[in-house]
């Protein structure tokens, strides 16, 4: 028997609060959630600064990656098994690529990739493909095996189906964050019957379709994501958090090419600031890490680093209000100038941050982005776009939206309220000082 073949003594199981369990009896499989790179998802947070806005929301990459392995693993193995349509030996290439197609993820993921302007994916290839201990699993397996699972996770994989088990707008990725972010937040959006879902699931020559018996559950799943997504993950909250975040690491960064010499040297950001990080330096990197500098930074002489981590350690965030930068441009053009004569830097304590969501759509000739619409089966064999056949989907397809905040430090204004520009700033905000209303 190969290494692609061989089977644990004993099946191992993880004990999961969304799954009940998560069952692991391929070797590939367990060697793989042993390899530092996969533990270092522990220390990476899956919905980053959520946690102060949602305290239960403390869980991590690592058990996302392994209830996405589970889902996919519930899919070949139970709804997929004999079907002529499904290829048995596509079955571990799934569930490698399931477990490991998060496992680029930096700390603060998304917010730490917008100021450094990297992409997590390509960190995820680097692993895969790199000198690494998951390389080293994936080889045993056969030489080739470690592109194969890269290019499922890039959506170039020959073969469509295998790519839309982790990848497509009814997957394993998305059914699990869904209901474990709910859970750890604490809210009742993200459930849906996944189970109904997962029975009525079919194999096809180019991606998974649904049997048109199990239509309201894929409506039901695509509301979900929908409340989801502006209920939690786009909470005017977390981003005032990320908003923070983001500023701590574009202050140091400039300080840093200003010469700056900091009271604790940031080592772990040099290569980093310098645009010349490894794979290596990148893997050091933890939510740990960064809480880390953040504490020691609020001993920092330079005043904006050190009030930032201030506020971001002890959730003194930053207020916001309604903005539309399209009409209000002129606007935000006089209130940075009342920012900068109050002694605020509107590049740092006055920020537009925008959110913007599309819950489905299918392709349409000509667009940037393609996107793979849900199937359903018919009785009679016959295909059809769930748009097509669902009225409740049909009138959120293709409807994008959008929701701009304008943040500020409201303690500041009110601490500073006697002076004329902060009399200003508050008229033009709409804020009534006085009362409190900040």
């Amino acid at each position: 028997m190969g290494y692609s073949e061989e089977k644990l003594f004993e099946e191992k199981v993880f004990k999961d609060p969304v799954h009940r369990y998560v069952h692991v009896r391929d070797r590939v499989i367990w060697d793989l959630i042993g390899t530092k790179e996969f533990q270092r998802l522990r220390r990476i947070k899956q919905l980053g600064t959520t946690y102060l806005t949602f305290h239960g929301a403390e869980h991590s990459r690592f058990n996302h990656s392994l209830g996405v392995y589970e889902i996919t693993r519930r899919i070949v193995d139970n709804a997929f098994a004999s079907r002529p349509e499904w290829n048995e030996g596509e079955r571990l290439l799934s569930l490698c690529a399931a477990l490991l197609h998060d496992l680029g993820h930096g700390p603060f993921s998304h917010s730490f990739e917008k100021v450094f302007d990297l992409d997590h994916e390509d960190f995820t290839r680097e692993i895969i493909l790199g000198d690494t201990e998951v390389n080293q699993v994936l080889s045993r397996v056969a030489p080739d095996f470690p592109k194969k699972v890269a290019e499922v996770i890039e959506k170039t994989y020959e073969n469509k189906l295998v790519i839309s088990l982790i990848s497509s707008q009814i997957d394993a990725d998305r059914m699990d964050y869904l209901q474990r972010d709910a859970y750890f937040t604490g809210v009742s959006y993200g459930h849906f019957d996944m189970e109904r879902i997962l029975r009525v699931m079919r194999p096809r020559e180019d991606q998974v379709v649904i049997k048109q018996s199990g239509m309201h559950a894929v409506e039901d799943y695509i509301m979900s994501r929908y409340q989801m997504y502006w209920q939690v993950y786009f909470h005017p909250v977390t981003r005032s958090a990320e908003v923070i975040l983001t500023k701590i690491l574009h202050r140091a960064k400039h300080l840093h090419e200003q010469n700056y010499t900091f009271k604790h040297k940031p080592h772990h950001f040099y290569s980093i600031f310098e645009d010349r990080m490894t794979l290596e330096d990148y893997l050091k990197l933890d939510e740990a890490v960064f809480l880390y500098y953040f504490q020691i930074w609020e001993e920092e002489e330079d005043e904006i680093l050190s009030d930032l981590c201030r506020r971001f350690n002890n959730r003194n965030l930053f207020k916001y209000v309604e903005f539309d930068p399209a009409k209000e441009y002129k606007k935000l053009a006089k209130l940075s100038v009342l920012f900068e004569q109050a002694g605020l830097d509107p590049e740092y304590y006055l920020v537009v941050d925008s959110s913007s969501d599309l819950p489905y759509d299918f392709y349409r000739p000509g667009e940037e982005e393609e996107r793979l619409p849900i199937h359903l089966l018919k009785k009679n064999g016959e295909i059809r776009e769930l748009s097509r056949e669902s009225d409740i989907v049909d009138a959120i397809s293709g409807k994008r939206r959008t929701d701009h905040k304008l943040y500020y430090p409201s303690d500041f204004l009110e601490k500073e309220k006697a002076r004329p520009e902060i009399e200003q700033i508050a008229q033009i905000l709409e804020l009534n000082l006085d009362n409190g209303t900040i």
